[in-house]
């Protein structure tokens, strides 16, 4: 659901709240720099008054006046350098709280979320959308607190030159601002249309650039490039239109102020070549700050209408980022729950119903008690709801119905921390982060000696092959493991729990990207380390579970077989036949 723009701006001034002191800093240091530049065009009219009389030029006067020109300006410039520091601190300090709850957030929303949601778009939400709300930020900062203070200052100084010409030159100031609030109601939506389409295109190249040689395999290429320019095109369109109608607003107020200038210029010249009867003094000098003042005070307009522009853009992306702020994270610990330690192992589900969706049940009144220290294996066709039990003992997603206990404790009482750091999962999609060997299979206890860490390693047949690389353990590698082979990542997250030894094990498919002598390698260090230790063996082979104390065979999410092998083969019934499905000649 969209941000509307209102809330967006209310949320981005909360967000300014910690640095007011700043802020006010910024805006004193504004009010110097407007200062000398306002003061600047008086001491040039009184410059031309000294040089108008013919053979009466006070060259004294006017260097004194240059003087104080150049002190001026000197001290516009470093008021200004000052600002613009101040400024880049407040609006990165924002950039990186927003990034930084932003990031926070993704890691509490839940599975669902996360599951049903384009990674790419994620992702450019918390880069480019906020790259993107720093520059209209900035850009607002630097150019919105001296463009406001000039206006109001130039049109004080024209009155109290000249009420007349200040009038009219008020008079017409609201065509500016109708021009301005025109555009910029057009922009703030086109604008975020084109952020939607930009987190779309970014997510399309994510998914190809990460699964590029399943592309390559099925030459999709041009079914690719084909999707690619779809989008492209439509981010092109959307983008045009967007800056066509944001382009529009700086040649409008600058017509807009071309008027305002002439007006100036005319009504000052009239008054002076027909020296009409004033209850104020007026001459060239005076005209000549006048058309200095109507100059910067049109000036700012040009750029806040480009400020303007660029806050629509911000807004818009700080809109699609507070969106995914103020998605519903995922249930809180209860008040009451308790942290699980010494933990033995048993797992109980008890009347279990659980779905991904209302209108399609899935894991419906399941049973299963498990005692502490039994190798239990899960079984069955794809879509059973294998993994989908394993999400659950996790809590990835919550039960709708029933309880699963460990240790007779349901899980939804026991903080979600402790009860994953008695887990050791190895999954079948490996992943690595970006860092040395050593400290991937010390990912999940970094204060691990190497001694420890080596031993892991050749608990799970890792050793031999990352002595092999350029540097041992300390080869840095990148999050999809460089160049190491499928089985070379699976064997250095199955070190991360040879390192860990939790009291209860997941292996959802842990071995199906090794080959076959390495996997009896594998089973035996398995053996080893499931002794005395709770195991859940997700598996298609049913050869490495011929062992397990218990078989649960699942189909359209039910237990509709439970035993040994044995017992199993005996029933005659769907295991049996999945069995020997898988040994037919």
């Amino acid at each position: 659901m969209a941000v509307k723009r209102k809330s967006v701006l209310k949320r981005v001034l909360k967000q300014l709240g910690p640095y007011k002191f700043y802020i006010v800093l910024s805006l004193l240091f504004a009010l110097v720099a407007v200062a000398g530049t306002l003061a600047t065009p008086i001491f040039f009219g009184q410059i031309i008054n000294l040089i108008v009389s013919k053979g009466n030029v006070d060259f004294v006067s006017i260097f004194e006046k240059f003087i104080i020109i150049a002190a001026c300006i000197a001290l516009t410039g470093v008021s200004q350098w000052i600002m613009n520091v101040i400024n880049n601190r407040i609006t990165y300090s924002v950039v990186r709280d927003v990034r930084k709850e932003a990031f926070l957030h993704i890691q509490s929303l839940p599975l669902k979320f996360i599951d049903g949601h384009a990674y790419g778009d994620i992702v450019s939400r918390n880069i480019a959308d906020v790259d993107q709300f720093a520059d209209g930020l900035l850009m607002g900062f630097t150019q919105l607190f001296t463009g406001v203070l000039t206006i109001l200052g130039t049109l004080v100084m024209m009155f109290l030159i000249n009420w007349v010409i200040a009038l009219i030159v008020f008079v017409l100031t609201p065509l500016s601002l109708f021009v301005a609030k025109f555009i910029a109601s057009k922009t703030y939506s086109l604008f975020r249309k084109t952020t939607e389409i930009r987190g779309e295109q970014t997510a399309f190249i994510d998914e190809m650039v990460g699964n590029l040689k399943v592309v390559q395999a099925f030459n999709h290429e041009n079914e690719n490039l084909d999707k690619f320019d779809e989008v492209n095109e439509r981010l092109t369109k959307a983008s045009l239109k967007s800056i066509f109608y944001s382009s529009l607003t700086n040649p409008s107020t600058r017509f807009v102020n071309a008027v305002v200038y002439a007006a100036v210029a005319l009504s000052g010249a009239l008054m002076l070549v027909f020296q009409t009867p004033l209850p104020f003094i007026f001459d060239v000098g005076l005209l000549t700050s006048l058309l200095s003042y109507a100059n910067q005070y049109t000036k700012p307009f040009n750029e806040i209408s480009g400020v303007i522009t660029e806050l629509q853009n911000a807004v818009a992306c700080a809109g699609r980022i507070y969106e995914l702020i103020d998605e519903p994270p995922q249930t809180p610990d209860a008040v009451d729950a308790i942290t699980a330690e010494n933990v033995k192992g048993s797992v109980g589900f008890e009347g279990v119903y659980f779905s991904y969706t209302a209108d399609k049940k899935l894991i419906e009144n399941l049973n299963v008690a498990v005692k502490a220290g039994q190798r239990v294996a899960i079984v069955g066709p794809t879509g059973c709801g294998k993994t989908t039990l394993i999400n659950l003992l996790m809590r990835f997603y919550d039960v709708n119905g029933g309880a699963i206990t460990v240790d007779g404790n349901n899980i939804t009482h026991v903080t979600r921390k402790s009860l994953r750091r008695n887990y050791g999962m190895v999954l079948q999609d490996t992943w690595l982060k970006s860092g040395t060997v050593k400290e991937n299979i010390a990912f999940g206890k970094p204060d691990a000696t190497d001694e420890e860490i080596i031993s892991a390693a050749k608990d799970s047949h890792a050793h031999n092959f990352i002595m092999q690389l350029p540097d041992g353990y300390d080869t840095v590698i990148g999050e999809d493991g460089g160049a190491l082979s499928q089985g070379q990542k699976q064997l250095l997250c199955i070190a991360r729990i040879m390192l860990c030894l939790p009291p209860i094990l997941i292996l959802d498919e842990a071995t199906s990207s090794i080959d076959t002598r390495t996997e009896q390698k594998i089973q035996q260090a398995f053996s080893r380390l499931m002794s005395g230790r709770t195991s859940f063996i997700v598996a298609h082979r049913l050869s490495t579970i011929k062992e397990a104390d218990m078989i649960l065979v699942m189909k359209d999410g039910n237990i509709i077989e439970q035993g040994t092998h044995k017992e199993l083969l005996k029933m005659n019934g769907f295991y049996t036949n999945l069995y020997n499905s898988q040994f037919a000649v």
